[in-house]
């Protein structure tokens, strides 16, 4: 940090925060003109995506962390089919669908979600409550042999960069949807509030796995952010087992899992077998092979 520039100190101190800032008000301001709230979070994680791009361009957390082109193509892949297509479809688009179509047929889960409270409100609690069974199924792919094989793949990279916030096996990802999004559409959450989750659910994956020198500060005890979620990709399992919030961190906080030294920084990312495949289409069987996903 000393021998950062000026610039570089201030951005990595505001960029997170500011960036979340620009993309709820981008989010609020296309709502504001009339836009579904689908199409409005699209926008917002988009101009989140390229602000997010620009930081690790200008002032990265490591130079030799720019993804190859290989690298970058596979993520690219993994991006459009199981970030785009499967979360944001799943996610945001069915979700806001079917939570539109529970509270309007009456069949939606009432007196248990306060939705007397403002939507920001709303968003923040959805937030602390997801993360929650999401946390423990976290550390369920990590504990449990047949799960990790699916997990293996989001660990497989050697780099962190934004792009590949999206490298997750489909089964894993289908399986998190049920768990952390599904049971907020049964309760009839509306849909400006499942949208607002969603955006602040794609910044804070594309700075949680980007390559932006970032400082934190305090919000390491709130956010699951980049400091923290580069431990949970070393190579060592003893690092790479904290650090499983979601979005927050303080379920890792609740139950003795943060792992955040103040004296050193992560070391080399990825698995112990250096050899497990990296491409799209291998990964899609990786996790059926016996003994590919060392750790």
């Amino acid at each position: 940090m000393s021998n950062q520039t000026p610039a570089a100190r201030l951005v990595a101190r505001v960029s997170y925060p500011g960036v979340l800032a620009i993309a709820f008000a981008v989010f609020a301001a296309i709502i504001g003109a009339g836009v579904h709230v689908t199409v409005a979070s699209y926008i917002a994680g988009l101009a989140g995506a390229a602000l997010v791009t620009l930081h690790e361009f200008k002032f990265p957390y490591r130079r030799q962390w720019h993804p190859a082109m290989t690298d970058a193509r596979a993520d690219l892949v993994f991006m459009l089919v199981v970030q785009v297509a499967l979360p944001y479809l799943l996610s945001i688009t069915l979700v806001i669908f079917l939570a539109e179509q529970l509270r309007t047929t009456g069949i939606a889960i009432d007196g248990i979600w306060p939705h007397e409270l403002p939507v920001p409100a709303q968003a923040a609690l959805m937030l602390v409550a997801a993360d929650f069974p999401r946390y423990w199924l976290h550390r369920a792919f990590h504990k449990f042999e047949f799960m990790w094989r699916y997990h293996a793949v989001h660990h497989s990279p050697h780099r962190l960069y934004w792009l590949n916030v999206g490298r997750f096996h489909p089964i894993e990802k289908a399986v998190q949807f049920a768990v952390d999004t599904l049971p907020f559409a049964l309760l009839g959450v509306s849909t400006e509030v499942l949208a607002a989750y969603f955006v602040f659910y794609a910044i804070n994956g594309f700075f949680q796995h980007s390559n932006c020198d970032v400082r934190l500060g305090s919000l390491n005890y709130l956010v699951s952010g980049p400091e923290l979620h580069r431990w949970h990709h070393s190579e060592f399992s003893e690092e790479s087992d904290t650090n499983f919030g979601n979005n927050l961190i303080i379920w890792d906080l609740v139950f003795g899992t943060r792992f955040l030294p103040p004296d050193r920084e992560v070391g080399r990312l990825g698995l112990v077998n250096r050899d497990y495949p990296l491409g799209f289409l291998a990964q899609m069987t990786t996790p059926f092979v016996p003994g590919l996903d060392k750790r």
